[in-house]
């Protein structure tokens, strides 16, 4: 049985801060240029690429459900 999970509005329009965008940005330049990022520094970008999928996610589905 499919399950209905409701999206406050809010919360679809959310996006990633500048500050935390950029960082995220950085990371994938300097991976992209053949820097090899630190084992923190990797693990740091696939947890902000996650989130930012996430919240990707989050908004197509909320553009889905007003339709």
């Amino acid at each position: 049985m499919a399950q209905v999970v409701e999206i406050p509005i809010g919360l679809a329009q959310f996006q990633l801060p500048a500050a935390v965008h950029d960082r995220l940005q950085f990371l994938l330049d300097r991976q992209d240029s053949g820097t090899q990022l630190s084992e923190n520094e990797r693990l740091e970008a696939e947890g902000l690429v996650e989130v930012a999928e996430f919240l990707s996610l989050l908004l197509l589905r909320s553009h889905q459900v007003t339709k």
